[in-house]
């Protein structure tokens, strides 16, 4: 049992291999922006490690380096930018239940985008298990938190890191562990929305509402299209 519990969670961390590629640019970006907006590099380090949330950190050390005081509108704008934590969560629902709660609070602290993919994949083709979220979550944390600070070592040297195009690398992780997804018509027709969805919420509304309304229609499309095949047979 214990080397099955080893195997997985090695095998969890070994899947985020091609994911580092974007993962480490964007920490490495962060820990120059830290810099950039006024943070010190204890400030900038601690909250890799005690936020973990790539996009929440960039707008926060935004808000902060604009001057914004206000701890609860940084809180709440944080908040809305991840609610699409709580649509993983209700989809990794029926498996962390079973487990207890500091487990649970643990998976769920660590869990980000690629984590969440990493084990919706390993769940598709193998079932779920907790030892290779947990490599996986915890590889990307290390990788997060060390990338950060190779960020603020070399800060003072990359006064704009955005000049270099780094924050266009985790998009094109993103986009390269969506991609071989799309092997159905149903899951092309379900991204298609999504993104016509997220385009046009983008050009209209403001903040970050495209990136909830993408994923409640993505979620509402594919709810429908399972739906669909089950109602034949009953029928």
């Amino acid at each position: 049992m214990t080397s099955v519990i080893t195997a997985d969670l090695r095998r969890g961390a070994l899947d985020t291999l091609p994911l580092l590629l974007g993962v480490v640019p964007f920490g490495v970006t962060f820990g120059i922006v830290g810099l950039t907006v006024g943070l010190t590099p204890f400030e900038t380090i601690l909250m890799s490690l005690i936020v973990f949330a790539g996009a929440a950190q960039f707008i926060s050390a935004t808000m902060i380096g604009l001057g914004v005081t206000d701890f609860t509108l940084i809180v709440l704008t944080t908040l809305l930018i991840n609610l699409r934590h709580l649509l993983m969560g209700v989809s990794l629902a029926p498996w962390l239940t079973s487990l207890p709660l500091a487990r649970q609070a643990l998976l769920a602290f660590l869990m980000v985008d690629e984590s969440y993919a990493i084990t919706i994949d390993r769940i598709a083709k193998h079932g779920y298990s907790e030892s290779h979220q947990l490599g996986a979550s915890s590889a990307l944390f290390v990788a997060w938190a060390a990338a950060t600070v190779a960020g603020v070592l070399i800060g003072e040297y990359i006064p704009d890191p955005l000049a270099w195009g780094l924050d266009f690398a985790l998009p094109a992780t993103f986009l390269a562990m969506l991609v071989p997804r799309l092997d159905s018509r149903a899951s092309l027709i379900v991204c298609s929305i999504a993104a016509v969805v997220a385009v046009g919420a983008a050009l209209y509304l403001p903040g970050k509402w495209y990136i909830i309304l993408a994923a409640l229609a993505a979620t509402l499309a594919g709810g429908i299209m399972e739906s669909g095949p089950q109602k034949e047979e009953t029928a």
